[in-house]
């Protein structure tokens, strides 16, 4: 069967397929320079592993308190290597990014402290956690509190109004590498070492913690490399190569991993405990195929990026320039357009293809949100997805792939439902 008959019967019309082709032609310098960049970080995955022994034992199950897990604790120093921190803490016990990120604040952060948000306001699903918006056990509940300094209107941070918001109580610094929902650009390492070198030159004691999530393995360096004293991340984005199931991990200096730990498991008990429960092979084989993983991702975004933009479409980031995440925003103008690119993303999956997803009442949002993901990791955003809250301007967020194949048909297929809605048209 010819390709376009491949395509034809999932659903993509001989005007779609060829549409994409013509894009795609001018799209494999970009391609070159996403390989190059996994290639490096392959090795750097490659080497952290070979330096700390990796072997089959490591692999073994452990359950109850985990005391002595040799594996849970290879993979922690695995980690710190590659990412060039002192510590690490890598545990199947943290459940997604947001609790990753409410641990380290949490674990930092004593009554009377003050966080700084110098990238603007954080993610929807960590306000409730600091606070922003009221929740039991948030932040502000044990006496922390919050400043935020928005981003200029072109995404540079605002130097000016950061140092005038540190302050005598200000302990630490969050930068929000990501755009989260919102159509700002994604912030660069250099960007990011830069702002952190600012920080600590006014007041050197600042702790400066970087939400990593979707960013792992874009670059060829991490926020750690440029003075980050925390990078916090989930293990089902990037860095679990789509085939850790759950996870998060936290790098960065002795001292904070420490406080951590304590405030994952308990005091006094820290890094000892937690039970790996079998799940180390998918850990270390997924961390090793981070990087290619990541690298599909990325064409994916990239090819999102160029067809939407000739459609017409205001796209963040634009087709042409520098990717410091895998993140695809896509603004469509209005909630019928949402809808439609959604239930092509959908569609294109191999878990619940058949599912038409809907806009809901998600928790932690503050907005009806639609979610298209059939994954083989529920939630697993490094695998094929797209989601966006209901509400102007109604931007689209598309994110993963496990292959390039696959982000090519999502974003084909979303594309065709736009076109079968009359949403758009094809000259």
């Amino acid at each position: 069967m010819e390709i376009k008959e491949m395509y034809a019967a999932l659903g993509v019309s001989a005007e779609v397929y060829e549409h994409g082709e013509k894009v795609l032609a001018d799209l494999t310098e970009r391609f070159r320079e996403v390989d190059r960049i996994a290639e490096i970080n392959q090795c750097k995955v490659l080497h952290a592993m070979q330096e700390n022994r990796v072997n089959a034992t490591h692999f073994a199950a452990t359950t109850g308190y985990g005391y002595n897990d040799d594996g849970r604790d290879t993979l922690e120093k695995v980690y710190a290597d590659c990412f060039h921190t002192e510590a690490a803490l890598v545990r199947p016990q943290i459940t997604c990014g947001t609790h990753a990120l409410a641990v380290a604040l949490s674990a930092n952060l004593l009554p009377g402290d003050e966080i700084l948000a110098a990238s603007g306001r954080p993610y929807d699903t960590l306000e409730e956690v600091i606070g922003i918006r009221p929740s039991p056990c948030s932040l502000a509940e044990y006496g922390v509190t919050y400043r935020e300094v928005a981003l200029l209107e072109g995404g540079q941070f605002d130097y000016e109004g950061i140092r005038a918001a540190i302050g005598e109580k200000t302990k630490l610094v969050h930068i929000q590498r990501s755009k989260g929902y919102q159509t700002r650009p994604t912030l660069s390492v250099k960007a990011i070492g830069e702002l952190i070198s600012f920080v600590k030159s006014i007041k050197p004691d600042l702790i400066c913690m970087v939400d990593n999530c979707y960013g792992e393995f874009v670059e060829t360096i991490e926020p750690s490399d440029v003075g980050a004293d925390m990078i916090v991340g989930s293990l089902i984005k990037n860095p679990g190569g789509g085939l850790a199931p759950i996870g998060g991990y936290i790098c960065g200096t002795k001292a904070c991993v420490e406080r951590c730990g304590y405030r994952l498991s308990a005091p006094g008990l820290g890094q000892e405990v937690g039970a790996n429960l079998g799940l180390m092979t998918s850990l270390f084989q997924g961390f090793f195929l981070a990087p290619t993983v990541t690298a599909s991702a990325l064409k994916g975004a990239i090819f999102a990026a160029n067809l939407y933009e000739r459609l017409g479409f205001p796209v963040i980031p634009n087709g042409s320039e520098s990717r410091h995440d895998i993140i695809q925003a896509v603004t469509l103008g209005s909630r019928e357009a949402l809808c439609a690119f959604c239930k092509g993303i959908q569609q294109a999956a191999p878990v619940d293809s058949y599912v038409t997803p809907e806009p809901w009442a998600m928790p932690g949002y503050d907005s009806e949100v639609i979610m298209a993901a059939g994954a083989f990791i529920q939630g697993s955003s490094i695998e094929l997805s797209a989601d966006g809250p209901c509400r102007e301007p109604y931007a689209v967020y598309f994110q993963g792939g496990l292959t390039w194949q696959h982000a090519k048909l999502g974003i084909l297929l979303s594309l065709q439902k736009l076109v079968d809605a009359g949403i758009v048209t094809l000259s």
